[in-house]
């Protein structure tokens, strides 16, 4: 009995759950699919059987080791790079998939990554994040640990291991559209965050001024933010149509009543409430003592403001725009129903053709972005969190 707890005492509540899910994955679920064309079904094949003879059980064999490891308590270094790898191996493996299903005779051939590959990749993931929380490292580690993973990443891009797949035969058709539409898509996300800052703190200090000012201005942005993001896009078609067509230089700007130009404002739009309200919270956590000792020292009014409240309100702000930024970087996909471009035109695409492998054309990099922002972002909060001493203020 004291043998079976000692045992049970090296298991890991996330851990166990997570390598059970890995075990399923990889045993009992297809791990690719081979499809004659990029529309047709396809047929499912196992872990072995998508990968050749000599590489296949040697790969199941570390991610069967990784999943093992994974279930046990270790220390939350250890566990983030068991994680790591085994995503690493995972990439490796799903990457060596179109050599051995793809037939050479059919160039139409398509090979996609199967319902086993993606439950491993979010199990790897999950192990990863919970060491990565118990871990708790700083700003400067989570940006080295995301330059170390885009790296990853991109020399396998560059190296062609993930050519064969159907997303990359996707990409190789559409590369310079793909990149044309994901600088519309930064372009909106980052710009109309921009825009929002903007217009949101300055809207935020005046309301922390006008108290009056501030349940009203709320109450309105409240309102915004739960229209559906495609009904806020059509209501903007009209107005901004008619401004094309009645001011005098409004359609050699771009302002049209489809495109970009609805996009962004909806998107300001948005982004709104999360400025203001995280202005007005940092604002009101600023200390009494601290205005009280700027009073002291003579500083005015607007002094005050720029060097002692906005400084100590920034990390509330940052979370606010974080917030901003990762939301629009999803919606912003959306606009591209109304010809605002962006990942989410390979996202339509194919949905309208039926086409997987196009939807995650656009989808990926659109997580892949949001996921890069909100860390860089993070980290920003938590510099911003640092005093000059280097304790929170």
């Amino acid at each position: 009995m004291g043998r079976r707890s000692r045992i049970a005492l090296r298991l890991d509540k996330v851990g166990v759950p997570a390598a059970l899910l890995l075990f399923g994955a990889i045993v009992l679920l297809p791990f690719a699919t081979a499809k004659a064309n990029r529309i047709v079904p396809g047929v499912a094949n196992d872990f072995l059987a998508s990968l050749p003879a000599g590489m296949g059980p040697v790969l199941l064999a570390l991610l069967v080791g990784c999943a093992a490891l994974g279930a046990l308590r270790l220390g939350p270094t250890l566990r983030v790079g068991v994680a790591l790898a085994g995503l690493v191996v995972l990439l490796l493996a799903i990457g060596l998939a179109p050599g051995v299903l793809a037939a050479p005779e059919n160039p139409y051939a398509r090979v996609s990554p199967a319902s086993g590959f993606w439950t491993a990749l979010a199990a790897f993931a999950l192990l990863f994040t919970d060491a990565l929380t118990r871990l708790r490292p700083g700003p400067v580690a989570r940006l080295a640990l995301l330059a170390g993973i885009l790296f990853v990443l991109g020399a396998l891009l560059a190296t062609g291991h993930f050519d064969g797949l159907s997303v990359m035969r996707e990409y190789a058709v559409r590369a310079g559209t793909f990149w044309s539409e994901g600088a519309r898509h930064v372009a909106l996300a980052y710009g109309s965050m921009a825009i929002s800052v903007a217009l949101g703190v300055p809207f935020a200090v005046l309301a922390w001024r006008i108290q009056t000012l501030r349940a009203p201005a709320l109450a309105v942005l409240n309102v915004v933010q739960t229209v559906p993001s495609i009904a806020l896009f059509g209501l903007l078609i009209v107005p901004l149509g008619w401004v094309a067509l009645h001011v005098p230089g409004a359609s050699a700007l771009g302002i049209r009543g489809i495109g970009a130009a609805p996009a962004l404002v909806a998107l300001v739009l948005y982004s709104m409430l999360p400025v203001v309200a995280n202005t007005l919270a940092g604002l009101a956590a600023v200390p009494e003592a601290a205005r009280d000792a700027a009073t002291g020292l003579g500083m005015t009014r607007r002094q005050r403001l720029v060097g002692v409240e906005l400084p100590l309100a920034l990390p509330v702000i940052l979370a606010g725009i974080r917030i901003v930024l990762v939301q629009n970087i999803g919606l912003a996909t959306v606009a591209a129903l109304i010809g605002g471009g962006g990942f989410g035109v390979f996202v339509f695409q194919g949905l309208g053709q039926n086409a997987t492998d196009l939807v995650l054309l656009g989808a990926l990099p659109t997580v892949a972005l949001a996921f890069a922002s909100a860390t860089v972002l993070d980290a920003a909060i938590d510099f911003a969190s640092i005093s000059p001493k280097g304790t929170a203020p």
